[in-house]
């Protein structure tokens, strides 16, 4: 069941990007928690929901005349050589040849998916995530593109988001320039730290001027927009280091900058082991570089978006959330709130209309589906009522700091401060803390309460209520 929401009441009040950092208040209240790239959560996926339950999800948004666009995902899973805080879905390999075979079947599946969506095809963004996308060479990375536009309508490059993860390693100034002639108009460069001693510990040696080069040559090329990932939390990292990083990461001017807390769980993910325990930074530390983040970014004039994301006031995310338009789905903070994903490749999670769906994490798995002609969906969940209503409410809070409770009830079946007592009590204690305001027909987070946004969000996670959040999510701060 999907709900569209009616006009905000025209009082709304005024949105204010300032974070205010309190540690005592983050050492104390943070826990692990979700990310709430959706809701339910992707661990709450269950192998009851297949392909032919997607079939239907597209079946329904057909007979319903669905005209929203599409957003379309790829995952690259291959990488050159591993980095010892990676947490993806990812295969270590120098054999060329598995990237080829992989290609195949991977543009089998976009063909399949666009014809499934025949008709209803029009894309509006675009992302290539990794993995290491670049891994494709230049002219395999031109096949699959043509490829895309025989399957789906894009957008014009005006209109459209068109963006890839690029590690600056893997490329030269050239293909900066040949990515965009193959249309992407948005890039993400993973640096994760400037750091030498922080790079070797990690085992990801990326000069400065490497990374510099990019970012010039994607200026030069015509990209809308360049983004750089950070991580803070990282082995040998002080906040002295930090202080040198942020500085250089400010003098590269990005668009945006995301800053990712490291999330230490060698139990989870095996190159982590990797890293020497005696060479992680302690709590405290960890604090402290992310107070600096904070600090030396907006001082630098970006807009605390949320979570982790920074962006310049003029671009577009910021306008987004300005304009209360911002969403947030599994790539993180996105302009596009009013599409359906349409996901490709291994591990690539999906959501069309009231559905989630994740294919399966292999590439056997993933080949054998195909040879099947299956579309490879391994899990997922079909949403109801309660859930659609809760992930709405929790993607207000994540992207906008606030709620009205009228515009729910103008959505959704419900009294809200019936249907939401429990969590409204929660919230009492909450705005004891200074995290929340809950005053007349608006739930406010606070500027001290935005860093612990996903504490907030906890509190309307149906099934966080039965069982407490588990050891493999990350630190909420």
């Amino acid at each position: 069941m999907t709900q569209q929401l009616q006009a905000v009441p025209a009082k709304i009040p005024p949105f204010q990007p300032h974070v205010d950092f309190d540690a005592g208040l983050i050492s104390r209240l943070s826990k692990s928690g979700p990310r709430y790239t959706s809701y339910p959560t992707a661990d709450r996926f269950t192998e009851s929901f297949g392909y032919r339950d997607y079939l239907h999800a597209v079946a329904d948004r057909r007979t319903r005349g669905n005209a929203r666009p599409l957003s379309l995902y790829l995952h690259i899973p291959f990488c050159d050589t591993v980095c010892y805080y990676c947490a993806c879905n990812k295969i270590v390999t120098r054999n060329r040849e598995k990237a080829a075979t992989y290609l195949a079947y991977l543009k089998r599946e976009v063909a399949m998916q666009g014809a499934l969506f025949a008709g209803m095809n029009d894309v509006e963004q675009l992302h290539f995530g990794g993995g290491t996308p670049t891994y494709l060479s230049d002219a395999q990375m031109g096949e699959l593109m043509d490829h895309l536009r025989r399957c789906f309508r894009f957008a014009p490059d005006a209109i459209g988001e068109y963006s890839i993860e690029v590690d600056p390693r893997t490329v030269s100034v050239e293909r900066v320039h040949s990515l965009r002639a193959q249309g992407f108009n948005r890039i993400s460069l993973g640096v994760q730290d400037f750091d030498a001693e922080v790079q070797k510990a990690v085992n990801r040696i990326q000069p400065e001027e490497e990374t510099r080069a990019v970012i010039a040559a994607a200026r030069a090329a015509g990209f809308r927009s360049v983004s750089i990932d950070l991580i803070y939390g990282l082995p040998k990292q002080t906040p002295q280091t930090m202080t040198a990083t942020l500085a250089k990461v400010v003098a590269a001017d990005p668009d945006r900058i995301a800053v990712y807390h490291y999330a230490h769980l060698p139990h989870l993910f095996k190159p982590q082991r990797r890293i020497l325990e005696q060479d992680m930074p302690d709590s405290d530390a960890k604090l402290r570089m992310l107070q600096m983040c904070i600090e030396r970014l907006t001082a630098a004039g970006y807009v605390y978006i949320g979570m982790d994301h920074f962006a310049k006031p003029e671009d577009d995310l910021a306008i987004a959330q300005r304009q209360g338009r911002l969403h947030r789905n599994f790539q993180g903070y996105s302009t596009h709130a009013d599409t359906d994903l349409v996901s490709c490749g291994v591990s690539a999670i999906g959501a069309v209309g009231a559905t989630y769906s994740q294919n399966v994490k292999t590439l056997d798995a993933y080949y054998d589906a195909l040879d099947r002609n299956d579309l490879p969906v391994a899990r997922g969940t079909r949403l109801g009522m309660d859930d659609v209503l809760r992930r709405t409410v929790i993607q207000k809070l994540m992207c906008q700091f606030e709620l009205s409770i009228s515009t729910i009830e103008q959505a959704f079946p419900v009294v809200f401060r019936q249907y939401f007592a429990a969590e409204l009590a929660q919230l009492a204690a909450m705005e004891e803390d200074g995290l929340v305001v809950v005053n007349g027909d608006w739930i406010s987070v606070s500027s001290k309460g935005r860093l612990l946004i996903r504490n907030v969000c906890m509190v309307f996670d149906r099934y966080l209520a039965t069982r407490s959040a588990e050891p493999h999510y990350s630190k909420t701060v």
